[in-house]
Parts: structure tokens; sequence; C-alpha cells
């Protein structure tokens, strides 16, 4: 049977890939470290988990949800945005429950997006951005991130006649794979492009409360005149370690927010009400879980780099997210030396050329195994290959 051009046409997802060499790995025997996939080991908040088992067993949540989700639910998203970044959104039209963010994201391409139109979209990226503009018929436009500009997008990048064709904008701030970080006068930068071309911006800010050294990152709708342009993409998958769970939510602009709504009702019947009011509990419960997942990650990222140091690295160190983006060693593409890895260290990273054309040369390592197994990873590494850098 011939399969429809869309999905003809798609490469093979990143992460499948990763998955099938792990275990082709693990069925030789070896005892496999994997730094590859972003998907936290700690476990979710206990006070988040007693409240889903609560109300699973409450009979009213056994039904089908609303697509766009309990409004009690998105008025507590909006008291957290309300408390964290001191933007006020109304609950009832700027903001739609997702089935996790990841839903949302490649969802609203078919919102606004058709042949003939272009999507701009980070390179290297989350490789949704571009997938979900690909489905719906529309062309991608790749914006180089380069690391002597901080890994920020150049929007005078973008050709004029591109610019006009343009009717979606991905950003991603605390980036993936990158690391990256932006401040505010970036966004209003964004603005100011998005106003001059009539672009719709979509902010993908699931790593904002991945941060260290006392860092905090802003969110985009701070920005004046953000709600005009765009909206902002957000999930509780990172933030309590609810990956498995599914759950996140989009804000910001109404119209797009309508839009993105309408689509879902006609695609999904939302998200299963226990989970929704987990989420609540998740966001208006005790907060000092995100401290200690914070402290967590943070040591983890300088046991990282006291391994990556000792074979000759002098990189930065990342102030946001559970990655590292890592140059790779001179000799090598990435995905030659991430096989290489695999094989005589038995650790998996990331290539990064499967974040874009413009990640080659680098590769990721996530930050998703305890301390020690990240100190026996590059203890096998540097046992494997020496001095890199």
């Amino acid at each position: 049977m011939k399969v429809a051009n869309r999905l003809a046409t798609l490469p093979p997802y990143l992460f499948a890939r990763i998955e099938q060499k792990i275990e082709e790995a693990k069925t030789k025997g070896v005892d496999v470290i994997s730094l590859g996939i972003g998907d936290p080991d700690l476990p979710t908040p206990e006070h988040i988990v007693e409240v889903l088992v609560k109300q699973a067993y409450n009979p009213e949540n056994h039904r089908y949800p609303t697509s766009t989700g309990l409004l009690s639910f998105r008025a507590a998203v909006a008291k957290w945005y309300q408390a964290r970044f001191g933007v006020t959104l109304d609950p009832n039209s700027e903001i739609v429950t997702l089935i996790g963010s990841k839903e949302g994201i490649g969802h609203i391409s078919f919102c606004y997006l058709q042949e003939g139109d272009y999507a701009l979209v980070p390179d290297p990226g989350y490789p949704v951005y571009s997938i979900g503009a690909s489905l719906a018929g529309a062309e991608n436009y790749f914006l180089p991130l380069d690391e002597d500009k901080g890994f920020l997008l150049d929007l005078s990048l973008v050709p004029s006649d591109v610019a006009r064709k343009a009717k979606l904008l991905f950003i991603n701030y605390p980036n993936n794979p990158t690391g990256a970080v932006a401040d505010k006068k970036f966004y209003e930068e964004v603005v100011s492009f998005a106003r001059a071309y009539d672009i719709i911006v979509c902010h993908d800010a699931a790593y904002s409360e991945i941060t260290f050294d006392g860092y905090a990152a802003p969110s985009f709708l701070e920005v004046q005149g953000a709600r005009d342009v765009g909206i902002e993409f957000h999930s509780l998958s990172k933030t309590y370690n609810m990956t498995g769970w599914r759950l996140g939510w989009a804000a910001g602009n109404p119209e797009i927010i309508k839009a993105l709504g309408t689509l879902k009702s006609n695609l999904d019947s939302g998200v299963f009400q226990a989970i929704q009011y987990a989420g609540i509990a998740a966001l208006e419960g005790p907060q000092e879980c995100i401290e200690r997942m914070r402290a967590v990650y943070q040591e983890r990222r300088d046991v990282a780099v006291e391994g990556l140091r000792s074979m000759g690295w002098n990189g930065t160190l990342p102030k946001a997210t559970i990655y590292m983006w890592i140059q790779v060693p001179h000799g090598y593409t990435s995905t030659q030396f991430a096989e290489l890895v695999l094989e005589k260290a038995g650790v998996v990273i990331t290539p990064g050329i499967g974040y874009g054309d413009h990640g080659e040369g680098y590769f990721r390592i996530a930050l998703t195994v305890d301390k020690e197994r990240i100190a026996e990873a590059f203890t096998r590494i540097k046992n494997a290959f020496g001095r890199l850098w």
C-alpha cells in the first residue's frame, strides 16, 4: 500500500532512531548509558500523583473531557503566569489545554499554513516545528543558530520575499538543543519583525523553569505587543517531571488560541480530567520540588563539565535546560562521533545533524541520568578516546 506523499517524504523521527540503536547495543550485552533522549528520570512529585489517584476514582472524570480543557485548569495556568511572570491572562479566551505542548506545536501549522506559505524555523531546532509545517503543505525556511551570536535567531537573514510569504515563526528559549537563553530585548525584536510582516510567533517555553546559577528565564508574553502577534507553548513535562502524563497549554493571542481550539475540537477529545486536576495541584501546590529539581540538574551539569574538561573541552556552561550542546572533536562528523562513542564507550549521545543542517559539528547530551552514571559515561569516553579537544 502506498502511503500519502506527506508521510513518505518525512525523515524517520530522530528519537526513534536513537531508541533503536540503544536496543541494538543492549542485545549485544552492552551496559548502555543513555545521554540521548531528554526524558527526565526524576519521578513526578508525590503530591501530584496523589491527586491523580484520587480523581481517577471519581466517575465524573470517566467521561469525555472538553477539547479546550477544564476551566479550573486554565485558571490555574493564568494564576501561575501572573505569579511567575506578572502576565495577566483570561483563562476563558487566552489559554487552551494541550495533550502536551508537542501536540499544539504540531497542530498550529494546520491552523494557518497552506501551500505557498512559509514557516520560519530555527536550525538546529526541535524537529516538530518543521515537520508540522511540512505536513500542512507549507515550506520551511531554516534560520541558522550560530554560536558566535549566542544561538539567537538573526531575523535580518530572512529575505523580504520569504518574510512576506511567512505565516509562522517558531522560537524556543531556553533552547533545545543548544541550551541558549534569550532576553527581553531579543523578544522585542521578534515582536517588531512579526508586526512588520504580519507573522504569528510561536514561542516554545517548555524549559523556562529549568535554570541554573540564579538565572530566571523571561516569558515572551512579558514583552509589550507580544500578545498581539503570538502565543506561547508550555508544558508540565519538564517542570514537574510529567512527560508521560501529556499535559500542556498554549497561551496568548485570543484569535490564535480560538483557532487552535477549533482544530482540536475536530481532532481530539482533550486531556483526561483526572490528569488536569493533577496539573492544578502541580501549578498551585508547593513549588519546592522545582528548586530540588534544579539543584539536581545543576549538579549533573557540573559533573558533565568536569568530565568534558578533563578531555580538553573549554566550552560555556549552559544557564538552562537539561541539555549540553558540545562541538564535535576535530575530524569527525556528528553521526560518526555518536556511533563511535556508542561502539567504544557504550554511551548514547545525540548527533547534532538530527536537529538540522546547522546542527552538524555538534552533539547533544541530556542530563537525565544520575550524576554517578554521568561521571561514569565521561570516564568511559575518556578511556576510549583520551584527550579530544
